[in-house]
């Protein structure tokens, strides 16, 4: 699912052009807007309300982010003894409220980048005019669409190995995936894990020819060829994944796949879409930054955590490049006021 954007309109099976045409009347004022939640963009909003910014914020479809979907957290310094996705996000939440955060629940729907102020539309009939922009919208892990990954959701199923893969030492997994992406994740599990399959819909991987071969001198790593998911069991928790080998074929069988945890890596769709028309972004839609800044094309508007992030992924570097924005846009709005 979208975050942000028209593809939330879709997927809730409503037209894409829902809302167009709509006169709108309410309209506010702001010196900076945060577009998101999560690591980057509380942690952006701390920054930003400690400088004395004022900063407003809308949270998005999914306030506190994926993080909100994570049950134990344990590599975030600052929490020995780990602490749940939730619980984090709502300390992260209320830091950034203390300081003065106006914080709001609403879905970014539109964007107009073309001048300052820059002018977000919320929900479809409200307009944000804002002198400074900070995208913190995330991305969204691809998933099968099956409806176990959302029963089992933190309960086995997990799009991120680095972030959960550590409570999986000594057990069985699978990595869905036949790509760069999944043979990295499978590598790195099988530095934690007894054994880990790799789950490939065809008969040849799409990883780099130096990440195939990784992946096949890594011992306890399997890669079972020509199977798809179709479903996972288990009594509270993942025990098992149900394969389909050889689908469409006279071969085609069932296979039942003894497993700890199942973990997706087909990739993931940053949540851009309607800042696309303006900001430079990737092939995929990760929005590009200056090396070693969050700015973007357009002066005034800045780009943190997942949404620019195709290589780390992770809370404490989404917090990071939070705090940069902040920074990046208070220096700005100093030296350009309006």
């Amino acid at each position: 699912m979208a975050l942000f954007g028209k593809l939330d309109n879709l997927d809730a099976g409503q037209p894409e052009d829902q809302g167009k045409g709509k006169e709108i009347t309410d309209v506010e004022k702001t010196k900076v807007l945060i577009i998101g939640s999560g690591p980057a963009g509380y942690t952006a909003a701390i920054y930003a309300a400690r400088a004395n910014l004022k900063p407003m914020m809308y949270e998005g479809l999914q306030p506190g982010g994926q993080l909100t979907t994570t049950t134990e957290v344990e590599n975030f310094p600052g929490y020995p003894s780990g602490i749940t996705g939730p619980e984090m996000m709502e300390d992260l939440k209320k830091q950034a409220g203390r300081f003065g955060t106006d914080i709001r629940f609403g879905l970014a729907t539109d964007a107009d980048l073309s001048e300052r102020p820059f002018k977000v539309t919320i929900d479809d009939n409200k307009v944000i005019e804002t002198e400074s922009l900070i995208i913190a919208t995330g991305a969204t892990a691809k998933y099968l669409g099956i409806e176990d990954e959302d029963k089992y959701a933190g309960s086995g199923v997990s799009a991120c190995a680095t972030c959960d893969g550590f409570f999986y030492r000594g057990k069985d997994v699978a990595v869905v995936g036949g790509g760069d992406t999944a043979a990295e994740e499978a590598i790195y599990l099988a530095g934690l894990a007894n054994k880990v399959y790799m789950i490939v819909r065809r008969d040849v991987l799409r990883a780099s020819k130096v990440m195939q071969e990784r992946v096949f001198k890594t011992p306890n790593i399997e890669v079972l060829w020509e199977h798809q998911t179709k479903g996972l069991y288990g009594d509270g928790v993942v025990e098992g994944a149900i394969l389909t080998k050889k689908k469409g074929t006279p071969q085609e069988e069932e296979v039942m796949l003894k497993i700890d945890g199942f973990f997706l890596a087909i990739g993931h769709k940053p949540n851009s879409d309607i800042f696309k028309d303006y900001l430079e972004t990737d092939q995929v839609g990760y929005i590009k930054t200056i090396p070693g800044t969050t700015k973007t094309n357009v002066p005034g508007v800045y780009a943190c955590g997942d949404v620019q992030d195709s290589v780390y992924r992770q809370a404490v570097t989404a917090a990071g490049t939070g705090c940069m924005a902040a920074m990046d846009a208070e220096r700005w709005l100093a030296e350009n006021p309006q």
